[in-house]
């Protein structure tokens, strides 16, 4: 789960970053509303916390721009500015949510939580492969219905791969969805994750193909072909 803060107040921007991180999402942050908008036209997320009064942009235009765009990205507002007047023009423009500063960490943690669950254009929150299945918003996933123990940089590979499953997805595409920006992770870091997943999850017919020099894929779980291929050995 990537999220785009937009504030800049620093001090706030980076305890509220920091809280996202320990959260297990990945969450980059700008501090201008023209780097907000630049941002969003070339680079997907799954949320952006949006603070109006920013400089150089007003977060009301980058929300206007945004829809514009057509983007369904779930929006959560933060403003000093609690009058009705800006919580109706932000609503109207297509937030999806509203907190006035100061605000509790907890609250907002809650809300974005709560906007998750929703999902891009009302998407599923579990999402499910087969005996495999990922809760977006708890952050845990199950095989066969026990919860497996995965690290943070894994959940977000697994989600990635679950989202795409059937398709490919590059390393440049996996190391933009699970790092922050600066974050250095090579090529062969991907492989070393991927690797420590397949030993956690690669049972009852899940697998994830390597398409060597391109990707990986999730294969498609076909529950059939692996009932005949039990019948076989028995």
């Amino acid at each position: 789960m990537r999220i785009l803060l937009a504030e800049d107040d620093s001090v706030l921007a980076d305890g509220l970053t920091r809280s996202l991180r320990q959260s297990g999402y990945v969450t980059d942050c700008v501090n201008n509303g023209e780097a907000a908008d630049s941002v969003l036209s070339t680079q997907d997320f799954d949320l952006l916390i949006l603070d109006l009064d920013l400089p150089k942009m007003q977060g009301l235009e980058v929300l206007r721009r945004l829809r514009a765009r057509e983007s369904l990205l779930p929006v959560l507002i933060l403003t000093a500015n609690d009058s009705v007047e800006q919580r109706v023009k932000g609503l109207d423009l297509g937030a999806d949510d509203y907190m006035a500063k100061p605000f509790a960490l907890s609250e907002l943690e809650a809300r974005v939580r709560a906007l998750t669950r929703r999902g891009v254009g009302g998407g599923p929150t579990v999402i499910r492969h087969g005996p495999l299945s990922f809760d977006q918003v708890g952050r845990i996933a199950y095989l066969n219905d026990q919860m497996i123990d995965l690290s943070a940089r894994e959940l977000g590979l697994l989600e990635v791969l679950l989202k795409r499953s059937g398709r490919l997805v590059s390393k440049e595409q996996l190391v933009d969805h699970l790092c922050e920006w600066g974050e250095e992770v090579s090529n062969n870091a991907i492989e070393v994750y991927v690797h420590r997943l397949r030993k956690k999850i690669e049972v009852d017919g899940v697998r994830i193909a390597t398409v060597r020099g391109l990707g990986y894929c999730l294969e498609k779980f076909n529950a059939a072909s692996i009932a005949a291929n039990d019948a076989g050995h028995a």
